[in-house]
């Protein structure tokens, strides 16, 4: 009798115990963040809410809008990028134009919040301190996820009450649509995270994952115009589509990311009980450091050749998507004289096919320095795990050792950008030589950025995260900027907004000349921090 009754009791306790501390770690959690997911989530949220105004600019009246539906219905290569249109009012054209680009932004943010709360947290040994208290087995993930499901929460919420003027029910189901595709590749990342030794593997993969998703989502709208190809049924990203927000909205495809959601977590919190803290199914393999790996600059190319590897397949191809756009953007654009002079601020006073040309380069190169700043921030992540503190014990100065990665953040930008011009190209079959020029005078823009994260690393190490904040602004201000039409003072705040706008303007070396000065400046006024500072301080 007394086993009967003391059994069930144990069960609870025992699941209690594996969750002992979650709030704590969630608060932990949140206050670490306190600057990175209010960044993430005002920038996904302006975005998104910036667009039924631009979409009111561009296409004023319902016949306009109604012609719009009709050219997107026989477009293949603008649907592959930003799908399927399902409606001709403002709220149905915002989830068209933003949809896909808005949930990609929900799902990094989530990746890089529960990575960062996991995998790095145990890669640093800081998550082995932390569990030598009273904490539970699976509290750290229970708090990650929390943490994840709190930022994408907000930003539903954002989505939902900023929206609502264009209908409450659409509102919501964007909102939801859009979280949903964040926890998604939350618990995704979970799973990545018990998989993988390393957190930098852990991130590379689950954005792979997410890049694969895009490109399922992109070849099957390129063959359909309604979203029913299997190819997008097999995305999160298609999945928001065919929520169809403002446009007899189709509830029942919620329950495709609360399915998935639920059925990623279990297997993450089984994978978790079933490994010891620091180990993963997936452990990296051991090898001298003899040969290639003899050098600073080695060590350092073989840490981070994966990312350069994959930069530069996806810079390649969305060169070639672009590419391949350009005439179908014209062609699309027409007579709309807003819609020509947006692209004419993002890409000079030059014809619609080379402004939009010009545009797309100017593009990747905002992106380009999201590569940078992870480039450089590797640095950091070195320095703060004690990885670096054996390799300077050696022969090596702070200066070699800072050196090799440096070069792989600067090198490996200038060759993205020239395999993303080499992919314009390839897309658009002509100007090969004005659009690789395109192309790379974007990197004068994209080592400024990369100054400012050595400059930020040099001398001010623990806020050296700020550098994504910098970038962040920098891509909003590039992306939103010209279509809500702000003040020319405020696009000069980014070094892009100086560069000459090519192909068909006029190619200007001052102003490229000023700011590679620039660059070097900031490089140099890091490296000089680093040499003088202590190193984890």
């Amino acid at each position: 009798m007394t086993a009967a009754v003391s059994t069930p009791a144990a069960a609870p306790a025992g699941r209690s115990r594996n969750l002992a501390g979650t709030g704590t770690l969630l608060r932990f959690a949140l206050r670490r963040d306190r600057v990175m997911i209010p960044v993430w989530v005002a920038v996904n949220a302006l975005m998104v809410l910036s667009m039924p105004n631009t979409l009111k600019g561009l296409y004023a009246t319902p016949a306009e809008r109604a012609d719009l539906v009709r050219q997107m219905a026989t477009n293949a290569s603008l649907r592959a990028m930003v799908g399927p249109v399902f409606g001709d009012s403002l709220g149905a054209l915002t989830a068209w134009r933003v949809g896909v680009y808005a949930g990609a932004l929900a799902a990094v943010m989530s990746l890089l919040v529960v990575v960062r709360h996991t995998r790095d947290e145990e890669e640093s040994g800081r998550q082995e301190l932390v569990s030598s208290g009273m904490v539970g087995r699976r509290a750290p993930l229970t708090a990650a996820l929390l943490a994840a499901a709190v930022a994408n929460a907000a930003l539903a919420l954002l989505i939902t009450a900023g929206l609502a003027g264009q209908g409450a029910a659409g509102a919501l189901a964007f909102g939801l649509g859009v979280a949903g595709v964040g926890m998604v590749f939350a618990t995704m990342a979970a799973i990545v995270a018990q998989l993988t030794e390393s957190a930098r593997l852990a991130r590379g993969l689950t954005s792979a994952v997410l890049g694969a998703a895009f490109v399922l989502r992109a070849a099957g709208d390129s063959g359909t115009d309604d979203g029913s190809s299997v190819l997008t049924w097999l995305s999160p990203l298609g999945w928001l589509e065919d929520l169809r927000a403002f446009a007899a909205e189709r509830w029942w495809v919620l329950l495709l990311f609360a399915a998935a959601t639920a059925l990623q977590a279990g297997i993450a919190y089984e994978l978790a009980g079933r490994r010891d803290l620091g180990m993963s199914f997936l452990p990296t393999r051991p090898g001298p450091a003899r040969g290639r790996l003899a050098t600073a600059g080695a060590l350092a190319w073989r840490l981070q050749r994966g990312s350069v590897l994959g930069w530069s397949i996806g810079f390649f191809v969305a060169g070639v998507v672009y590419g391949g756009m350009a005439d179908g953007a014209a062609q699309l654009v027409g007579d709309n004289a807003k819609a020509r002079e947006i692209f004419q601020r993002m890409g000079g006073q030059s014809g619609l096919t080379d402004a939009f040309l010009a545009a797309m380069a100017g593009m990747l190169g905002l992106v380009a320095a999201l590569y940078v700043v992870a480039s450089v921030l590797r640095l950091n992540g070195e320095e703060t795990s004690g990885r670096a503190e054996p390799v300077l014990a050696g022969a090596v100065g702070r200066l070699r050792w800072a050196a090799g990665h440096l070069l792989i953040a600067f090198g490996g930008s200038a060759l993205i950008m020239l395999l993303a011009g080499l992919g314009i190209a390839v897309g658009h079959g002509k100007q090969v030589g004005p659009v690789l020029g395109a192309c790379l005078v974007q990197v004068a823009g994209v080592w400024v950025i990369g100054g400012i994260t050595v400059l930020l690393h040099g001398v001010l190490p623990r806020g050296a995260v700020a550098a994504w904040g910098v970038a962040g602004a920098i891509l909003l201000i590039g992306w939103i900027g010209p279509a809500l039409n702000v003040p020319q003072l405020v696009l000069d705040l980014s070094p892009f907004g100086h560069l000459p706008k090519l192909p068909g303007g006029r190619m200007e070396w001052g102003p490229v000349a000023t700011l590679l000065a620039l660059a070097a400046l900031l490089v140099t006024g890091g490296l000089a921090g680093l040499r003088h500072r202590d190193m984890g301080g």
